[in-house]
C-alpha cells in the first residue's frame, strides 16, 4: 500500500497588526516572508527527492491572503521539474482560531469590551495561549477548536487519496501555526503538553503520515522550540 504523507506548511512573515491576536488578518506577505516561502521550495523538493515521494498536485491553503501566496510560490517554484502542474485549493477550515466578534482587535480592546459587557467576566491571564478558553463573543473559538477542524480536513483528504494513489505520496497543507500544531494533537503526533513549548518555523515542513490503522506518526521536519518573547503563533 502506498503511503500517505502531509506535509505542514505555516505560511511565510506578514503584515501583522501590533498586539492583535486575531488571525483573520487580512494582510500580505512581507517581503522576507516572500523569501521564506521561496525557500521553502527548496526544502520541500529536497525531501521529495530524499524520500522518493510523489507529490500530489494540489496544494490546500487558508484563504488568508498570507496562507494563498505562500502556496502560490510554492505552485510556481515547484512546476519547475518533472512534477504535474500543481494547483491551489482554499478553504476556510483551513484559517486559524476566530475570536468571532472581535477579529482584529487589540488585546486591550478586547479586554476592554469584555469588562464593559455585565454577561462576562475578565478573561484569565494568558487566555489567547490558554488551548481550552474561548471569548464569550458571538463565533469565536478556542484553539483546540481549530485544531479540531483542521484535523478534520487533513484526515479526508488523505482518505479521499487511499483509493487514487499508487505510489508514496505527500500532499501540502499551508495554513497557521497554531491551528497546525493543535491538529498534531488531536492526530495523535504532539502530545499536550508539547503544544505551549512548541511553535512552528515560518516556511518549513512538518510532515506527518497517515499509517493503514488510521493512526498517525511525526516522519521528519522540526518543530520550533518556543521562548519566552515568542509571539502569538498564527
Amino acid at each position: 500500500m502506498a503511503r500517505l504523507i502531509a506535509a505542514l506548511l505555516r505560511h511565510g512573515e506578514y503584515q501583522q497588526l501590533p498586539d492583535t491576536p486575531s488571525a483573520l488578518q487580512p494582510f500580505p506577505l512581507t517581503r522576507p516572508g516572500a523569501e521564506q516561502a521561496e525557500r521553502s521550495v527548496t526544502l520541500i523538493q529536497g525531501s521529495l527527492e530524499t524520500f522518493k515521494w510523489s507529490l500530489h498536485p494540489v496544494i490546500d491553503s487558508s484563504r488568508l491572503l498570507r496562507g494563498w501566496q505562500t502556496a502560490d510560490v510554492l505552485r510556481k517554484g515547484l512546476q519547475i521539474g518533472s512534477h504535474d502542474r500543481l494547483q491551489i485549493e482554499s478553504f476556510d477550515v483551513l484559517a486559524e482560531r476566530s475570536l468571532g466578534s472581535a477579529a482584529n482587535l487589540t488585546l486591550q480592546q478586547i479586554e476592554s469590551v469584555l469588562r464593559a459587557d455585565p454577561r462576562f467576566t475578565s478573561p484569565p491571564r494568558g487566555w489567547k495561549s490558554d488551548s481550552h478558553y474561548r471569548l464569550p463573543l458571538q463565533g469565536a473559538e478556542s484553539l483546540m477548536d481549530a485544531g479540531e477542524r483542521v484535523a478534520e480536513h487533513i484526515q479526508r483528504r488523505l482518505l479521499e487519496l487511499q483509493t487514487q494513489v499508487e505510489v508514496d505520496t505527500v500532499k501540502l497543507f499551508v495554513g497557521h501555526g497554531a491551528a497546525f500544531r493543535h491538529a498534531a494533537h488531536r492526530l495523535g503526533v504532539l502530545p499536550f503538553e508539547r503544544i505551549a513549548a512548541v511553535s512552528m518555523y515560518h516556511c518549513r515542513p512538518v510532515f506527518l503520515e497517515r499509517l493503514s490503522d488510521g493512526s498517525w506518526q511525526h516522519l521528519t521536519g522540526d518543530w520550533k522550540i518556543r521562548s519566552g518573547g515568542d509571539s502569538f503563533d498564527d
